[in-house]
Order: structure tokens, then sequence, then C-alpha cells
């Protein structure tokens, strides 16, 4: 049985052919990263080709940088992509914790409730209990320069002399 190609898909005046024989991996990964916005995902939609040539130039710059890490760790790039994500997920997690901390802790007199918080982080109800601590506290503390509302919660700077 013959293999079909299918058709050329266009996004951003480029035409992609799926060919495995022209594939490149520093491209294929930078393609994945910064996906270009397909044909009306754009508002307005007057600067769709601005959004294209955005992406166009992460993909150009992050191709580049991966391709500089590959070659100096002697390292292989899609490994290197997949650490990079990991890192990236990290950092997003971490960002999540402070902001519950602030949610629950630092905002005025009635911290938020527990319910809207958990669909917007994606976390249960009794996860949201526990995914942070004094020291996501002792950060947003330093964030925000100033101490939490909640009388259930002691400043940590205030743990600290009471001991």
């Amino acid at each position: 049985m013959a293999s079909v190609d299918p058709e050329p898909v266009t996004y951003c005046d480029q035409r992609i052919f799926y060919d495995d024989r022209s594939m490149d991996l520093v491209n294929d990964i930078v393609a994945i990263r910064f996906p270009t916005p397909a044909p009306g995902s754009v508002t307005p939609a007057d600067l769709y080709f601005d959004a294209c040539e955005q992406a166009e130039r992460l993909r150009a710059d992050e191709a580049q940088n991966l391709q500089a890490a590959s070659d100096s760790l002697e390292a292989d790039p899609l490994l290197l992509a997949l650490e990079d994500a990991r890192t990236r997920k990290a950092a997003a997690d971490a960002e999540i914790r402070l902001l519950l901390a602030y949610g629950r802790e630092f905002h005025g007199t009635r911290p938020y409730r527990l319910e809207p918080l958990s669909q917007a982080s994606g976390l249960t109800i009794s996860g949201i209990r526990t995914a942070y601590g004094p020291n996501e506290i002792q950060q947003v503390v330093h964030a925000v320069h100033r101490g939490p509302n909640r009388r259930t919660t002691t400043a940590p700077t205030e743990q600290a002399h009471d001991h």
C-alpha cells in the first residue's frame, strides 16, 4: 500500500510539509514550544500577522539558544528542552503556592474562600490548606513588605522572636 502524504498546512504564510526526511530536531522542539497561532485565533484579527511574527522571533531565539546549549554541553536538545520544561513547571508550582498563601493569609480581613482558589489553582480544597507553609508566607512577606492579616497566622519574623 502506497503512503499518502497529508495536505500541507498553511499558517502565518508558511507552508509546513509533512516529510519525515526533513525533520530538524531543534526546529521541531521550538515549533512545539512556540506554536504559531491558527487563523482566526487572534483577537483582534488584524493582529494575527503580528502574533505570527512574534512566534517566529521566539522560535528563532530559542532555536539559537537551544542549539548553543546542546553544542556546549554536548547534550541532546530534546532532553535539554524537557529539563527546561520541568524547571518552568516547578517555578509555576512555586508561584501557585505563593499566590495561595497571599490569598489565604494576606488578603484583607477575610481570606479568599477555598472553593474558588481550588477551582483556579487546580488543587483540591484540602490541597489548598497544605500547599503552602511558613516558607511561602515568609516569601510573600518579603514580596509585599507587610505581614499576614489573618489572626491564625503569625508572621514568620514574629515567630522567630517568640522562641
